[in-house]
């Protein structure tokens, strides 16, 4: 199996999707009401890029850590 194979199968496996998504949900709102409260709560404009990068960072955040992890865990094992 190649590199690319074994990051995107540890990536899409082992509820990696499922716990990355929770974690973006949780740090990602509490980001977009500290980081954009006032445009939330009407008295500004809302940034859509911003909010749709403050979702997606900790997703990547937490899909890299799961990972590297994992393939870190791979190279001990013994062939």
């Amino acid at each position: 199996m190649s590199a690319l194979q074994q990051l995107c199968h540890c990536a899409l496996s082992d509820g990696v999707p499922r716990r990355s998504f929770f974690v973006a949900l949780v740090v990602g709102t509490i980001l977009n009401v500290i980081n954009q409260g006032d445009a939330l709560f009407g008295a500004a404009a809302i940034n859509w890029i911003k909010i749709v990068l403050t979702y997606l960072v900790p997703y990547a955040v937490c899909t890299y850590g799961a990972v590297s992890f994992q393939m870190r865990g791979a190279k001990k094992l013994p062939s």
